[in-house]
């Protein structure tokens, strides 16, 4: 799909794309996968008219595994209430149309401590580090967005097997473009 860009963080999560996809790889990380996105758009201005976020997730919950489609993310790790009390609005979370009813939060930390994980989880069902970030710069541009996750551990000591978990996250992914048309037969 020539106008449908598909961003993920890491080669290795990208590793099943279908080939012949438009595929960003923006690196690890809120400002990584910022910068990334916002340079390519302003590239190519009026482009792309969905952009697709892939990847992996922790996920928050012991009952949550697979793969998942959330309707919303948001930014764990900034201080939204205080900025806004002090006067400066911030905007923390972004709703996403075509979504399976899950919350997946976005921060710069490798959530893999129960506590976080706890604390996170009265707000979300998933944790990542570049889904907020996307999900922002898309609606700075005007570009429909998506995100697809498949959950690679349970954000506690699993974290740190994360690379184990990546080819077959990878493949699970790929195999959701190609079934689902880039989303296109995910109702909206």
């Amino acid at each position: 799909m020539d106008d449908v860009l598909v961003v993920s963080a890491t080669e290795a999560e990208a590793a099943h794309v279908p080939e012949g996809t438009d595929l960003l790889v923006s690196g690890i990380g809120k400002v990584r996968a910022a910068t990334a996105l916002s340079r390519c758009l302003a590239a190519a201005p009026g482009r792309y008219r969905r952009v697709i976020n892939i990847g992996t997730a922790g996920a928050l919950h012991p009952h949550h595994a697979g793969l998942f489609v959330p309707s919303r993310v948001m930014e764990h790790d900034i201080s939204a209430a205080e900025l806004t009390a002090l006067g400066y609005p911030i905007r923390d979370s972004w709703d996403v149309p075509g979504g399976d009813g899950s919350v997946l939060a976005t921060g710069d930390t490798f959530v893999n401590d129960t506590v976080t994980r706890e604390r996170l989880a009265r707000r979300a069902d998933l944790v990542d580090m570049e889904g907020a970030a996307l999900a922002h710069v898309s609606s700075e541009f005007g570009v429909p967005f998506r995100l697809v996750k498949v959950v690679s551990d349970h954000a506690d000591d699993s974290a740190m097997d994360w690379p184990a978990a990546i080819d077959a996250a990878a493949r699970r992914l790929g195999a959701w473009l190609t079934e689902t048309g880039f989303g296109e037969a995910v109702s909206p």
